[in-house]
């Protein structure tokens, strides 16, 4: 397997003998790396407020979250532009991923709770009528940057900054956000000295292993006034390779026991920012990110004049399967998800050849395939086969749909021998 440029740089360092130990000791010793809790993309309503009695705790805590669903999918279609759009019970438990406790209180038969709604991003978008993900933003490299006491992180360690990006719901947000774990060799890739280097060519090495079109920079600066008293966070929204700043704001917590809460809502502030800059078209791809496009040939007529052209050459030529170039994004968690992607892809009609080019286990890859026919083909293929797709033209972006378990049907209380 041929390793992209950074990862190769990186090979050639460990194999250096006292060089690669050198190397080896900026990555060890730490505890570091932080998995976003949700990359699914869900519909979230949060703050949904329930009081409800029942026969027992059991009954009043199921009955509490059944109202939730019904309140919190009010409350999305209303959002989305489609108020008084109904569903029944059954309908909401197979659209419904996911219940988060923000706070609840159980008693014997009273149950008192606010709690939030996650929705299946794709099946409540097809009840409402809605497009799933053509509002969205390009793939966007979120890099968070802290700096507190005089001291710049990113990924070098863990860092609370990155745990709130981590903790960060994106199902009602228009960015469309890749977030690194930090984990493997991405401390010494995204540091933070990275913002400040302007190199295209290593920027864009970057964003392929990760299959995004831009870089977004949130930084946040904490000033604690005295230890374990207030603390002042002043957060920027930054984008692109030349670290443009969108906007800021200041937040102040009570104590040291409030930062959590304080990251938490400033992330929600930048990614209101990132959306305001998305909508008025601040926010776009830096053109120089784009690869350098492809030389194009000359083409020499050496047909005489008064020559005429051999009958049916050009139908030939069009038809001898050289086919169109489509890039696929798609999320590779493991080299067996590689492999799986690739054969999915191959089995395709009117697929000539597809091979991984950018490779990131456990990021987001880059599929080169050759098809001989329409994108628009090619995107009806990969959606019968259960993927979900988005992107448009020959890029394409390719997620797995969730599974959703089939009912079990109730039982009737007769037993078979």
């Amino acid at each position: 397997m041929r390793l992209p440029p950074i990862m190769a740089g990186l090979a050639a360092l460990a194999g250096l003998g006292m060089g690669g130990g050198a190397v080896f000791a900026q990555i060890e010793g730490q505890a570091r790396g932080v998995a976003p809790v949700d990359n699914g993309g869900s519909y979230e309503v949060t703050g949904v407020a329930v009081d409800v009695s029942g026969k027992t705790a059991e009954a009043a805590r199921l009955g509490g979250w059944r109202i939730a669903q019904r309140k919190g999918w009010a409350i999305l279609a209303q959002r989305l532009g489609r108020g008084g759009t109904a569903a029944s019970d059954g309908l909401l438990d197979s659209l419904v991923s996911g219940i988060v406790v923000e706070n609840e209180q159980i008693g014997p038969t009273r149950y008192v709770a606010k709690l939030g709604i996650l929705f299946d991003r794709v099946r409540a978008a097809s009840v409402l009528g809605v497009s799933a993900y053509a509002d969205r933003s390009p793939p966007m490299l979120v890099m968070p940057l802290q700096i507190s006491g005089g001291v710049s992180q990113m990924f070098e360690a863990r860092t609370p900054w990155q745990q709130a990006w981590a903790r960060f719901r994106t199902g009602n947000t228009t960015i469309d956000y890749i977030r690194p774990a930090g984990t493997g060799a991405e401390p010494l890739l995204l540091d933070a000295g990275q913002i400040g280097r302007r190199s295209r060519g290593w920027w864009r090495a970057i964003l392929d292993q990760y299959g995004a079109s831009d870089i977004l920079i949130p930084v946040v600066h904490l000033y604690r006034q005295w230890p374990g008293g207030p603390v002042i966070g002043v957060f920027e929204a930054r984008h692109g390779p030349d670290n443009t700043l969108l906007g800021t704001v200041t937040l102040r917590v009570g104590s040291t026991d409030g930062l959590p809460q304080l990251l938490d809502t400033g992330v929600m502030r930048l990614d209101g920012l990132y959306q305001k800059a998305l909508a008025s078209g601040t926010l776009q791809p830096d053109v120089s990110l784009s690869p350098p496009p492809k030389p194009q040939a000359t083409i020499i007529d050496d047909t005489a004049p008064g020559e005429e052209p051999i009958a049916g050459l050009d139908a030939a030529i069009a038809s001898s399967g050289a086919g169109i170039t489509v890039t696929l994004q798609y999320d590779a968690p493991t080299a067996s998800a590689v492999a799986n992607a690739e054969s999915l892809v191959r089995g395709i009609p009117g697929v000539i050849r597809a091979g991984t080019t950018s490779l990131a286990l456990g990021g987001v890859s880059i599929m080169a395939v050759t098809y001989d026919g329409d994108p628009d083909q090619l995107r009806r293929a990969l959606e019968q086969r259960g993927l979900q797709v988005s992107g448009s033209g020959t890029t394409l972006r390719i997620r797995r749909a969730p599974q959703v378990p089939a009912p079990v049907p109730p039982s009737d209380g007769v037993v078979t021998g």
